[in-house]
């Protein structure tokens, strides 16, 4: 076993995993077993799409994040660290203050990581504790801020995978200005999906997938929300296989809410109120179109609660 620490910065939030990483064969909780597993909803991405800079307030959020991280992994012990960033520091023409802001701050330095990077260490992540499928492919989709990844894999890794442009953030500041949304704002970010899915669809065979599996935060609310759950409940949300009608039922009811319906719902991040609509917009349309593709076949989904950050966590043991 070795000890490791794994932070993912992305467009809404950044996560810390410090987790023992087995290097033999893995008992029957998976490879890495938890010390730490934090959230802080920081908005780096606020603005991102529109200005193409990250905001020097969200810079300061997500810095004073990064300060409480490194303190807990200088008590954990953490023998070594990886930082990713994804979306919204891709996008920004001065991603370096934001390097050099957590060099100084981690002693490491950041990888801005690359869409297809991104979609394979999704995959690792939610793959390492999903039952072995065989010759069966699993399409994983990774639901974030600014972008989503569809990565299409089976038991010898991944097939084929596109990031694209199209998450929860994005499309609440680019259409999802209303409380609640219009109708036009909701047809505008539909349009949005659909051609983001045409893309996954030129490189990522998505008619191949026999099964599909949502990651990241705005999957696991919705899912929680189609639960019906009193509280925030991990443990029933991981794994857990709904009907599509089930979850886009969920996903309707949660974009026709106001915000303030939404924040009084138990299991709602406060972080994740104002974007949950978008992130329920994109997923329903994913599943529509994974329905449409599979001919039927497909008629449920599954809910991980372990995502890209996992994956980053098993890249440190991998030397990758």
């Amino acid at each position: 076993m070795s000890r490791v620490a794994a932070i993912d910065c992305g467009t809404n939030s950044i996560r810390l995993l410090i987790a023992d990483v087995s290097h033999g064969l893995p008992d029957a909780q998976g490879p890495l077993t938890d010390v730490v597993r934090e959230m802080r909803v920081v908005r780096l991405g606020q603005g991102v799409d529109a200005t193409g800079e990250l905001a020097p307030e969200a810079l300061e959020r997500t810095f004073a994040a990064a300060r409480d991280y490194a303190r807990l992994i200088n008590e954990h012990g953490a023998e070594r660290v990886r930082f990713a960033a994804t979306s919204a520091t891709r996008d920004a023409s001065n991603r370096q203050v934001f390097v050099d802001g957590i060099r100084d701050l981690l002693g490491v330095q950041p990888e801005v990581i690359s869409g297809d990077e991104e979609a394979a260490l999704s995959f690792a992540g939610a793959s390492s504790v999903l039952p072995a499928t065989g010759e069966d492919a699993i399409l994983v989709v990774d639901l974030g801020g600014g972008s989503t990844e569809f990565v299409l894999g089976d038991s010898n890794g991944v097939i084929a995978a596109r990031s694209v442009d199209i998450g929860c953030v994005r499309l609440t500041e680019r259409h999802l200005r209303s409380d609640p949304p219009t109708a036009a704002q909701i047809s505008a970010a539909e349009a949005d999906v659909d051609s983001a899915l045409d893309l996954a669809a030129e490189t990522v065979p998505l008619d191949r997938a026999a099964a599909v599996v949502g990651v990241a935060g705005s999957i696991t609310t919705i899912t929680a929300h189609a639960l019906g759950l009193s509280e925030y409940e991990p443990g029933r949300i991981h794994g857990a296989s709904l009907d599509l009608e089930t979850i886009t039922d969920a996903c309707t009811s949660l974009l026709e809410m106001t915000r303030d319906e939404r924040a009084a719902l138990p299991y709602m991040h406060p972080g994740r109120v104002d974007v949950i609509g978008a992130g329920a917009l994109v997923w329903r349309r994913i599943l529509i179109r994974m329905a449409a593709v599979s001919n039927g076949t497909i008629r449920a989904a599954v809910s991980s609660e372990h995502d890209i950050l996992d994956g980053i966590a098993l890249s440190i043991r991998d030397g990758e």
